[in-house]
């Protein structure tokens, strides 16, 4: 059958049409009929002649022509050799008139003139404006412009005539030219004599080379893309040449893209209709033949490969798929997703081919012409070829554009390649996807589908403003339900593509493309089934032949599983029997059934066991831990084993990439759905046990990350805040027998693995999990086991291992069985100062961590009413750790936080014995002006929250000298500074906690300084909303209550010197003052600081404290400011008991 070219015109430089429909036969008789007239007569000058010769050249021109219609190119020239014999110069209408003939059919017929006719024709034309009226010279040079277009080489004589320094070409293009339009024209007609014939294999090559030359200057960073214009037009280029041949498509895009929103449409969801495109498979002896013609071409392999247009279909699949002439196909198993437009060839694809831009076979340009047919299929054949190495080379340059670029640039273009769910009746956007469910080329679609991963990549913040859990009926659409859309319409897309793709490579990429996009995408903000869809249409590549689709496979319900965990529609996905959508599956490989190989372990007591301390009502097991410990555990299956790439030779098991994947998989499920986990947590223990005990460390190591998930979860659920009911736990006995089998199992080998230093760091990770109610009912010798190798592995010379080491020991020492062991304690305090001077960053981060730790544990051993702790500390010992955390306090922000918080606290805890020692004093003062240069100092906002923390704590010793030593007045200057000018609000309010600590007057210093702070704390309620960053105004009702708090704590402390320097601000700024402390008092009833220290009656027991210590003060003789600040104080309680409608009876001052 002949091929179906589309309507239009060929782009410059290409010939006509290769293989023309046949015409419809009055068509050529109509040309015919009319030739015939205009031969038949004969060079006349009456004017009935010019009239007939008038109407005919009338006809010719109105005659309907289309693409093909069968006119011979010779009968062409020879009718217009004809009419321009028939025209006299001296006739100027009539030789505008055949002008206007001659354009006409040559554009219209693509017709170029052969070298004999050419020479009459442009020697008629030449004279004809040299002798004609100027009028008619437009239609003159449009009719040249045609001749000449692709006969540049045929001209040489005519050329001095219309290039020479006389040439009527150089005339007319001149600037002297008062006629644009001419002008115009003379320049076109030079522009078409350097044209030349191009052959149409040529003008994707040229394509091929100029994408390759942008893609090297891409990737040596020779381009940079700074200017919008420069990108726009870039991405214009590129989205052009992504869609060069493909069949069915011929878009007109913009010379520059510009960021721009997603465009505005009715938020409704579309019909959905039954039918979805399916690319068709090739009849297997087709195939086979391809195959035998394909052995035969040598290096053209990979291109015949493309340009055949045919695929592999994965096997069980062709009795299911119709092969029709087209694109479409009706493929039953996909309903309920709504199709895309298809309208192209009946090219198929072919089979799988390998890392679309690992290699450069796009590049590669073949100058032989016998490696292709010459017939018209050859042809196209090979043109197919081209056309599709023409678009992966645009995707290549369009990824390295993406790498070049940031990625808030990338998405303002983000409607210009994602795809947007389409009006009502309105055809679907032209995207990547596409490319991706259209082009018959598997590597173009891998191509397009890793392009498409990587504008996801990193999407996460771009996509968390999407929402669509509410129906929209606005005048508008909000920029957040078109990207909610966006979303929807890429996964019905890429599902859709899921379905249709039989190339097991794709098909690989289509499954990590939809793990990124869920890893991506903020599911607690969509509507639901968006992620069931997913899961459901995935499941049953766990068993595809192919290992790279299943591994793949496994990855995306990993990535299911660990999106915004736990979901409450994944909750019941894994609750769902192993069989629920898996008979009806919308996969490529239908010959999966029910998986009764993940039903293989036997649920023995261990189980029974774990299932001890389940919730109620979670009795049904999760089918997805099954099917991940019989991947682990299980010999595979001849069935699924083919392609086993990673398997090791002779080995029973499952290939290592999925056993991996499946331990991977475990870990997110303990992670975001422990209660699920924790009904296999003994058979988990098995399986961890076994991968620990095996030789591959990669498979060890994928345990220890299990183990120390699980752990973590079992934490979890002990502390205070959590939601776990305490019936729903895992009893604590549980959780022994757990950890006994881990450390009487390979766990402590591990550890001592020196050859393997990450098992060592991971096992390290895993063992400071453990949960702190059960180590203490761990056997002695486990104990004891599991401090001296940690004790031991510092020592280490490995950075991972010291680093994971030094962070367990700071685990260890928090725990209650073990924080007041004096001799545990210092040994763990030696091996973290040890860690502190080590050579690597990360060490020294942890170990100061560690530190912080460590002296929290110290605090709490002193609020202990056993001073034993205390007494048997080493002196020595603090001396050591002081010094080493001044030192840490200048090292990097990731060391400094926490050294500052450690300083805090020794500060906090040393007792009057050291303080009196000469030998302390320098030091604690060192360790103070750390603090304060680090309150001080522009570091990272966390930094300087703990070293306010810290100078908090040091205002709690009672025993160090505050208010009377010289560095009093510095550490306060500090945090006023803090407190009234940093930029982050919860730095201010850590300050201004630490200024209300001090518990005596005497400890503000002197009446200058008092006044000060309490100046400083006034300035800072009023700035308390002056800030340019708007994430910090959620802090701001915080920062004003601990304000307030801190300045009724001065006014209940403040001595008869500071009552006028107080009513000297109030009477300023009193009437700023009053409305915050009433919202003060007010805030708990309605709930604006959750984390404020007061109830609401305990904050009006503050005010009235204020009250009745500012009453009894003893005033100075005639002085009027005790009375000024009762009123203040007495009016502020009259207004809140008269708003919130209480009968409390105000104090009344005797002295009033």
């Amino acid at each position: 059958m002949a091929a179906v070219q589309v309507a239009g015109s060929l782009p410059c430089g290409q010939p006509p049409p290769l293989s023309p429909r046949e015409p419809p036969a009055d068509q050529i008789s109509g040309f015919r009929r009319l030739a015939a007239r205009l031969r038949a007569l004969r060079p006349d000058d009456s004017s009935s002649a010019r009239t007939e010769i008038h109407l005919l050249f009338d006809q010719l021109i109105s005659e309907n022509y289309s693409e093909s219609t069968g006119v011979d190119p010779e009968d062409v020239t020879a009718l217009l050799v004809q009419a321009c014999r028939l025209v006299p110069l001296n006739q100027n209408h009539l030789v505008s008139k055949v002008s206007q003939l001659i354009h006409h059919l040559l554009n219209t017929l693509q017709v170029i003139v052969d070298e004999q006719n050419l020479d009459f024709l442009l020697a008629y034309t030449i004279s004809a404006i040299h002798q004609c009226s100027s009028w008619t010279h437009m239609k003159i040079l449009q009719a040249l412009a045609a001749l000449v277009y692709c006969n540049g080489s045929k001209c040489q004589k005519y050329l001095p005539d219309l290039l020479g320094k006389t040439g009527l070409l150089t005339k007319l293009s001149d600037l002297a030219q008062s006629d644009a339009e001419v002008r115009r024209a003379a320049v076109h007609c030079m522009a078409n004599l350097c044209l030349r014939y191009v052959d149409p294999i040529r003008s994707p090559i040229l394509l091929q080379s100029a994408l390759k030359g942008i893609q090297s200057l891409l990737n040596g960073g020779k381009m940079k893309l700074t200017q919008t214009d420069e990108l726009g037009a870039l991405l214009a280029v590129l989205k052009k040449a992504m869609f060069h041949g493909l069949p069915g498509l011929n878009i007109e895009m913009p010379t520059v893209l510009y960021p721009t929103p997603l465009p505005q449409y009715d938020g409704r969801p579309p019909q959905q209709s039954e039918s979805s495109p399916a690319r068709p498979t090739m009849n297997k002896k087709k195939k086979h033949k391809a195959k035998a013609k394909k052995a035969q071409q040598g290096d053209e392999e990979e291109e015949e490969e493309e340009s055949n247009g045919e695929m592999e279909a994965a096997s069980g699949t062709s009795s299911s798929r119709v092969s029709t002439g087209g694109r479409d196909a009706v493929c039953p198993s996909s309903q309920g997703i709504q199709s895309l437009p298809a309208n192209g060839s009946g090219a198929g694809r072919r089979e799988q081919v390998s890392s679309p831009f690992a290699s450069s076979t796009w590049k590669r340009i073949s100058s032989s012409e016998s490696d292709y047919s010459d017939t018209e299929g050859g042809i196209q054949c090979k043109m197919r070829s081209y056309q599709a190495k023409v678009r992966q080379g645009a995707l290549a340059c369009f990824l390295s554009t993406i790498k070049s670029i940031e990625k808030k640039v990338l998405y303002g273009y983000w409607s210009a390649f994602v795809p947007d769910t389409p009006e009502l009746g309105s055809p679907q956007s032209v995207s990547l996807m596409t490319l991706i469910l259209k082009d018959p080329s598997p590597k173009t679609r891998a191509c397009a589908l890793q392009v498409l991963s990587a504008i996801l990549e990193s999407s996460k913040q771009f996509l968390s403003v999407a929402e669509d859990t509410s129906d929209h009926r606005r005048a508008f659409t909000p920029f957040s339900v078109m990207i909610a859309s966006s979303i929807r319409e890429l996964h019905r897309c890429l599902l859709l593509a899921l379905v249709a793709e039989s190339s097991s490579q794709t098909l690989t990429r289509i499954i990590k493309c939809l793990a990124n996009l869920v890893s991506n995408v903020p599911y607690n903000r969509l509507k639901l089934s968006l992620l069931t869809k997913v899961w459901n249409q995935i499941k049953p590549y766990i068993r595809h032949k192919d290992v790279n689709v299943r591994v793949s496979s496994l990855t995306l319900l990993g990535a299911i599983v660990s999106t915004h965990a736990p979901l409450p529609e994944v909750q019941l996905l894994l609750q769902q029997p192993c069989s629920s959508g898996l008979s009806n599956s919308n996969s490529a490989t239908p010959h999966l059934g029910l998986p009764d190989w993940w039903k293989k372990v036997p649920a023995g007591p261990s189980q029974e066991e774990a299932s001890v301390g389940s919730p109620k009502g979670s009795a049904e097991p999760c089918w997805l831990i099954r099917l991940c410990i019989s991947i682990v555990v299980l010999p595979r299956e001849d069935s699924c084993s083919g392609n086993n790439a990673g398997s090791a030779a002779g080995s029973t098991y499952e290939p290592s990439p999925m056993r991996l994947e499946a331990l991977q998989l475990l870990a997110h499920l303990a992670r975001g759905y422990f209660s699920m986990a924790q009904l296999y947590l003994m058979e988990l223990g098995e399986v961890i046990c076994k991968c620990m005990g095996e030789a591959d460390p990669s498979i060890q190591l994928h345990g220890a990350k299990l183990l120390e998930e699980l752990g973590t979860g079992l934490i979890q659920q002990y502390k205070p805040d959590s939601p776990t009911d305490p019936e729903q736990r895992v009893p604590v006995f549980l959780v022994v027998t757990f950890w006994t089998m881990m450390l009487n199992g390979p766990l402590p080998r591990a550890l001592q693995s020196s050859e393997h230093p990450t098992l060592q760091a991971s096992a390290c990770d895993a063992l400071s999990s453990i949960l702190p109610e059960a180590f203490s009912s761990l056997p002695n010798d486990r104990q004891i086991l599991c401090i001296t190798v940690l004790l031991g592995l510092n020592d280490s010379r490995n950075r991972l291992v010291k680093a994971a080491t030094s962070r367990a020991l700071g685990v260890y020492v928090l725990f209650p069985c073990l924080r007041q062991d004096a001799m545990f304690v210092a040994d763990t305090a030696n091996a973290i100062l040890m860690s502190l001077q080590d050579k690597s960053l990360n060490v020294r981060a942890k170990a100061a961590w560690s530190l912080g730790n460590l002296t929290d544990t110290l605090i709490v051993n002193m609020e202990t009413p056993d001073p034993s702790f205390q007494e048997e500390f080493s002196g020595l010992l603090l001396l050591k750790m002081l010094r080493s955390a001044i030192d840490a306090s200048k090292d990097k922000d990731k060391v400094k936080s926490n050294a500052v918080r450690a300083l805090g606290n020794l500060l906090h805890f040393l007792q009057p014995s050291h303080i009196e020692k000469p030998r302390f004093a320098e030091i604690i003062e060192e360790s103070i002006q750390a603090l304060i240069s680090t309150v001080l100092t522009e570091a990272a906002m966390k930094v300087r929250w703990n070293a306010c923390y810290a100078m908090g704590n040091v205002f709690k010793n009672p025993a160090l000298p505050l208010g009377t030593a010289a560095w009093t007045s510095q550490a306060y200057h500090a945090l006023t500074s803090v407190v009234t000018s940093c930029k982050n609000f919860k730095v201010r309010i850590r300050s201004a906690t630490a200024l209300s600590i001090p518990s005596r007057r005497e400890r503000y210093g002197s009446v200058e300084q008092y006044a000060q702070i309490w100046k400083a704390l006034l300035t800072a309620l009023h700035k308390s909303e002056d800030t340019t960053d708007f994430l910090e105004f959620k802090y701001c009702a915080s920062l004003r209550t601990q304000i307030c708090q801190a300045l009724i704590h001065l006014l209940s402390l403040a001595g008869p010197s500071d009552l006028p320097c107080i009513k000297e601000t109030l009477e300023l700024n009193g009437d700023m003052v009053q409305p915050f402390i009433l919202q003060f008092l007010k805030s708990g009833d309605k709930g604006d600081d959750s984390r404020a220290a007061h109830t609401t009656q305990e904050r009006d027991q503050m005010i009235r404290t204020a009250l009745q210590h500012i009453s009894s003060v003893q005033a100075l003789a005639g002085d009027t400011a005790k009375g000024a600040i009762v009123d203040f104080l007495d009016n502020i309680l009259s207004i809140y008991c008269d708003s919130s409608g209480s009968q409390v009876t105000l104090f009344e001052s005797s002295n009033r």
